[in-house]
């Protein structure tokens, strides 16, 4: 017998509301536990990856210890900010309209920022899930969210509720699906990691924590870093910089504390980076003149790197930005995203799959440092196989002087030529302070 169609519509109805609670609650349940074992596997996948770069000494020798302790810290969100100043980079790199970039993506910030450089095109590569998310996270929104004051409450700001609305109605319709498995899926303490950008994404990952924890340290002596942004100049800077910051690295349990591997973790340096970084210093000292740098060197409202460490954010948005998050660029930006390809691989092997001749700006970051000499000779001899004439590559180190001479190949280096006026340039003008060095190569074309 027939139901007539008004009282089906109301049975029908009734069945939906009544089932609908427990049917939607089991519905994310399982969507949530698809997203976690999504992200797990492509997680592995990097860890396995990450592993091989890192690891160098048995498993129970005190160094392997420290190399297996820092690919497991290395597993998820490192830096919200890359740490490398995008001015340098593209001054340095002389981006060209028919140039092709290749880059390691980081947190995504230059990637973006070198569109304001025209190239033609730009390939981010990165072993860290949590980096390709964001990457392709801050693209797509970049496309998608209305105009420059939503992207730059998104990104800048980033600490807003109003976010995760213009997430789930704008952007997360047009990401790939990895990508929103990650962002909807949940962190260590039950929290939809999308939720960062409501609390302030740039307190989150390990660099953000590292710097939460160098905040509680300073203020256990005394300090609050955030007092150096209150200074109106230079010389303010410098003054505020010796008088409450410099004599917390003459506490012995600094010293102490700044001589383990694990405690530098938070800035992304693995144990064999920490041993460079330090040279035949003690590190106290070392990153005493760092941070000095950071603080003093550059007018503070032209320097973001030194917003985020001593405010943790970039000032509510209103203070400097990185060249992707400022107004006058966000139409550049916007109309060339579709000119980047990011891929979850490793470098030398992305390039490796690359036609002799294609590529002709290579950004490596700091990766090099975490390399043995056979792994370097690869990579190199992917460069340079790949290299268009006029080609330049540029990357930083933690000690000062270029780690390539003595370790890659004479006959693969004696293609290049090392600027080394200009590096040095490079280094004393990088605002982010970190690194010992910014060295810049060129393709020769005499031989």
């Amino acid at each position: 017998m027939a139901v007539p169609q008004g009282q089906a519509e109301k049975a029908s109805h009734r069945a939906v509301t009544r089932a609908s609670p427990r049917r939607h609650a089991i519905a994310l349940s399982r969507a949530d536990r698809n997203a976690q074992r999504g992200v797990a596997i492509m997680a592995f996948s990097a860890h396995r990856t990450i592993t091989k770069a890192v690891h160098r000494h048995r498993h129970l020798s005190k160094q392997g210890l420290l190399e297996r302790a820092f690919t497991f810290a290395f597993r998820g969100l490192v830096y919200a900010q890359i740490w490398e100043d995008p001015a340098v980079d593209m001054e340095a790199l002389a981006i060209q309209p028919d140039s092709h970039v290749v880059t390691i993506a980081s947190g995504g910030c230059n990637v973006l920022s070198y569109l304001t450089a025209d190239p033609a095109k730009i390939t981010a590569v990165d072993l860290n899930t949590a980096h390709i998310a964001l990457n392709r996270l801050k693209l797509v929104a970049a496309r998608t969210l209305p105009d420059h004051a939503t992207f730059h409450r998104f990104f800048a700001q980033a600490d807003d509720r109003a976010n995760i609305a213009a997430y789930r109605d704008l952007v997360a319709p047009h990401l790939d699906e990895a990508t929103r498995r990650y962002w909807e899926g949940r962190d260590l303490i039950g929290r939809r990691r999308i939720g960062g950008f409501a609390r302030g994404i740039y307190k989150h990952g390990l660099l953000g924590r590292f710097i939460g924890a160098a905040h509680l340290l300073a203020r256990l002596h005394g300090v609050n870093p955030r007092r150096m942004l209150n200074a109106r100049s230079r010389e303010e800077q410098l003054e505020i910089f010796e008088r409450e910051l410099a004599p917390i690295f003459d506490r012995g349990f600094v010293r102490w504390l700044t001589s383990q591997p694990a405690s530098l973790f938070g800035l992304g340096i693995p144990p064999a980076q920490f041993e460079a970084l330090a040279g035949d210093a003690r590190m106290d000292a070392v990153l005493k003149a760092r941070l000095k740098k950071l603080a003093c060197d550059f007018d503070l409202k032209d320097n973001y790197f030194a917003v985020q460490a001593f405010g943790r954010g970039y000032a509510g948005g209103e203070g400097p930005l990185p060249p992707y998050l400022q107004a006058g660029n966000h139409e550049a930006v916007r109309a060339r995203v579709g000119r980047v390809d990011v891929r979850h691989v490793n470098f030398t092997d992305f390039l490796a799959s690359q036609p002799a001749a294609s590529c002709d700006r290579y950004i490596l970051l700091d990766a090099q440092d975490w390399m043995n000499d056979a792994q370097l000779n690869a990579l190199w001899a992917q460069i340079t196989r790949t290299a268009k004439p006029g080609a330049r590559v540029l990357f930083r180190t933690a000690g000062e002087p270029s780690i390539l001479p003595g370790r890659v190949s004479d006959d693969i280096l004696g293609r290049w030529q090392y600027r080394a006026d200009a590096s040095r340039d490079y280094t004393a003008r990088d605002r982010s302070a970190i690194y010992g060095g910014v060295h810049l190569y060129v393709l020769r074309d005499d031989v």
